[in-house]
């Protein structure tokens, strides 16, 4: 039921819902000073979420640094990063930095073995299982089986946690272990693995969206890719509210 509420209300919390009820509502509107406000008021919201720079802040205060250099036992790679294409092969999306980086880390000795977690979190219907997909990836690539680990039945970073426990008490207990996220999921994710592992966990940044320094454009200019950054932002707010109350 939690995760059928969650999916329900990261929709309705997305800026672009808001600006086309507002100008539904203003459509629809008998009263013209009314419907004159709510146009004012779609266009703000529009401004207000598709300014990179203002965007670029907040992911610049919420977004994790790097932690320090050391070796590590295993790197669980966090899932979301990849779809399929129109002949159902593998690929990565916006957040494909998670594998590039986490095969960095393996290539370069920093992580010892890769734990892929990632099933399938569609509310409706199915899709091919993201760790298996990936591992196949990552075979092809000239990563051994013995150095990848995948965990297939997780279906959000609650799940992510408590079945990459299982498996690293499996398999090794007392591994040394860092997680490997997007820069702006690592304060959700660092609440549950820490809580659920029961002690204090690394964590790799990837896929920055906060910029160090931002361009003239960004101050002023509309940007219509920066509305998915909110999206992705409001669900790590809403996916800290929803962790709290299923914890």
């Amino acid at each position: 039921m939690i995760f059928i509420f969650s999916k329900i209300l990261i929709f309705i919390l997305q800026p672009i819902v808001w600006v086309f009820v507002t100008l539904l509502f203003s459509l629809f509107s008998k009263s013209k000073i009314r419907k004159k406000n709510l146009l004012i008021f779609a266009v703000i919201l529009l401004f207000v979420f598709s300014n990179r720079f203002l965007a670029g802040k907040v992911y610049n205060f919420y977004e994790a640094e790097y932690p320090k250099k050391k070796k590590y036992d295993v790197g669980i790679l966090l899932g979301g990063f990849s779809k399929s294409t129109q002949s159902d092969e593998f690929a990565v999306n916006e957040r494909g930095d998670r594998l590039v980086q986490t095969i960095y880390l393996y290539k370069t000795g920093i992580i010892n073995k890769i734990l892929i977690s990632g099933g399938s979190g569609k509310l409706i219907g199915s899709e091919s299982i993201e760790a298996d997909l990936t591992s196949d990836y990552l075979k092809k690539i000239g990563i051994p089986d013995t150095a990848v680990i995948i965990e297939n039945k997780s279906k959000n970073t609650i799940e992510n946690a408590k079945y990459s426990l299982v498996l690293i008490n499996n398999n090794k207990p007392n591994s040394s272990v860092m997680v490997i996220t997007s820069a702006w999921h690592i304060p959700r994710s660092k609440m549950i693995f820490n809580k659920v592992f029961n002690r204090e966990l690394d964590y790799y940044p990837t896929d920055f969206i906060g910029k160090a320094h931002y361009n003239i454009s960004d101050y002023y200019l509309p940007d219509a890719g920066t509305l998915s950054y909110w999206e992705y932002i409001l669900k790590e707010w809403v996916g800290l509210i929803v962790d709290r109350i299923r914890s």
